[in-house]
């Protein structure tokens, strides 16, 4: 062989065995890293985006849930997406637009919690993660979906810090028992409502107040204007009553109540009133004049609204699922406390 063509080949042999080790090492490298979020094309990873569903978007309480969400966006550096979604159809709807638009997950506070199955079924379909919030979902057998990552209330254990507060109050004030009378301002097709309630009546019994001093009131409707209706039947019904002690499943339903009893003339003297929430309350706490409702049971809207989106952020980064179930409490609040644990709870500033 020539001499000139055997350099040509020697130069050509290297080039082509220098390409291949550069090849082999990128190969290598690539099957020893783990796999990041996914990319974009230009090789950047994609940029994290969660929803966060709620029921009633002008409520107070789910005003701070997005609240507190939104400063978890800002802090982890994710993008929010905040939905109302009052009902079925527009819950499904808003799966489908979140996955359209490139989210990876979603938090939700589903407005009917029989809709558990179909939210499952469309969040698996659409390649989502979830997690539900305040209210957990129900399933086909009634029973509560636990494979489902839900945040939620000790709604047992509220209940019982509210009936707890109640008993305290009265013997505080010397109420003889056969002279008192409970209402409970009830809506049991909501199960977590209906623990909260359950909760708060077992906790008077082991006081030592008689079951058959405990009144219900059946709710049509979960407002002010619904539990209003139903303590006016009760207090039509139960007029030798000469003192009440008033709870339910949150402030609203304990404001009618209050409301409806002002008007057979209890006052702050003759009632005792406690609510669950906190956060739908404090017009009333700032009331000059004091009122029958003597405080509420605060939930911690951070937890709710900053927490579930936390373990969602999480979830899609690092492929760390958050525990199936995970429970809040809460803290009384009365016209003595209220500013300073609101202050306390990042809820306002003074």
């Amino acid at each position: 062989m020539p001499s000139s063509l055997r350099r040509l080949f020697e130069r050509f042999r290297a080039t082509t065995l220098a390409l291949a080790a550069v090849g082999l090492a990128s190969f290598l490298a690539s099957c020893g890293r783990a796999p990041e979020t996914s990319a974009n094309a230009t090789g950047k990873p994609a940029a994290i985006k969660i929803g966060f569903l709620v029921k009633q978007p002008e409520e107070p309480w789910f005003q701070l849930e997005w609240r507190f969400a939104e400063q978890a966006a800002r802090d982890l550096g994710f993008t929010l997406v905040k939905i109302g979604a009052t009902d079925g159809e527009k819950v499904l709807a808003a799966i489908d637009n979140l996955a359209a638009a490139g989210a990876q997950g979603f938090v939700i506070c589903t407005p009917d919690t029989l809709l558990g199955p179909a939210i499952v079924a469309k969040a698996k379909a659409s390649n989502l993660k979830l997690i539900a919030v305040d209210d957990q979902f129900i399933g086909a057998d009634k029973q509560p979906m636990k494979d489902v990552h839900y945040l939620g209330i000790s709604a047992a254990k509220i209940g019982e810090a509210v009936g707890d507060t109640l008993a305290a109050e009265m013997k505080k004030r010397g109420w003889k028992v056969d002279e008192t009378g409970v209402c409970v301002s009830t809506f049991d097709e909501l199960a977590t409502a209906r623990e909260r309630t359950d909760g708060a009546t077992r906790r008077l019994l082991a006081a030592g107040f008689p079951a058959s001093r405990i009144y219900r009131a059946p709710m049509r409707t979960p407002d002010i204007p619904g539990s209003f209706d139903a303590t006016m039947a009760l207090l039509t019904q139960r007029s030798e009553v000469k003192q009440w002690l008033v709870c339910g499943f949150n402030d609203s339903a304990v404001l009618g109540a209050v409301r409806a009893l002002e008007g057979r003339g209890f006052g702050a003297d003759r009632a005792i009133a406690v609510g669950i929430n906190g956060t739908d309350c404090i017009v009333e706490l700032e009331k000059a004049k004091p009122t029958a409702f003597h405080g509420s049971m605060l939930l911690s809207a951070k937890a709710h609204g900053y927490q579930t989106c936390e373990m969602m952020y999480k979830w899609i980064k690092e492929g760390v699922p958050p525990p199936l179930d995970t429970r809040t409490v809460g803290v009384l609040i009365t016209r003595d406390n209220f500013r300073q644990v609101l202050k306390e709870q990042g809820i306002r500033e003074q």
